[in-house]
């Protein structure tokens, strides 16, 4: 049976910036373009996207100081350190999401679709950026289609460790803007959770 695909508490832009002075904003940015390609000459690959490295997975970007910039400006400026040629605006808004837990974060997302041509330049260009191989460790691509062991491809990738709410965001997108059905959505989170279960279970003693 698939898991339920989790949720984030999303509320407005308007509602976001009404938050008071006791909540951080994190701005992130997803990239992706449309590629006609097949795996193996038989799997479509629909769609690829970027997301970057630091030890978890997660978008580009980071926490903005809404007492000096605005959203876009912030993000821009994070972007510029960690890609070094993209600037996001107001029309690449997609979401914004209340964090769970004891810190209090409201975590916005953007995306703009790009073609494949232009993602490639992104990733060449964050290769020279100021913050390669500090902070940022990479770009990698997220594999959005399943292979046929239902395990390889975006299973896999959903059971590695995600920052904060990198992965809920995540899915989120890829429901909202089309890219993957919820039905699949629901049975790559749960091939992926049964496959950490496995591995816990290899990892810990046996009861009996």
């Amino acid at each position: 049976m698939s898991a339920a695909v989790p949720e984030l508490k999303q509320i407005s832009r308007v509602e976001a910036m009404r938050l008071g002075p006791g909540w951080s904003h994190s701005c992130h940015a997803m990239l992706y373009a449309a590629n006609p390609g097949q795996l193996f000459g038989r799997i479509p690959m629909r769609f690829s996207m970027q997301m970057r490295f630091d030890g978890l997975l997660g978008f580009p970007g980071g926490f903005v100081d809404r007492r000096f910039w605005s959203l876009e400006d912030g993000l821009n400026r994070v972007l510029g350190l960690g890609l070094g040629c993209l600037r996001l605006t107001e029309a690449d808004y997609l979401s914004s999401h209340l964090t769970e837990g004891p810190h209090r974060v409201v975590a916005h997302l953007y995306a703009r679709q790009l073609t494949l041509e232009q993602l490639h330049a992104v990733e060449i260009s964050a290769v020279h950026s100021r913050d390669h191989g500090l902070e940022v460790l990479g770009l990698v691509r997220v594999p959005l289609y399943t292979q046929k062991d239902r395990v390889g491809g975006f299973p896999n990738f959903l059971s590695n460790a995600f920052t904060s709410t990198a992965k809920y965001q995540l899915l989120f997108a890829l429901k909202v803007l089309n890219m993957m059905p919820e039905e699949k959505l629901a049975e790559a989170l749960a091939a992926a959770t049964e496959k950490q279960k496995k591995a816990l279970e290899k990892l810990l003693p046996s009861s009996s």
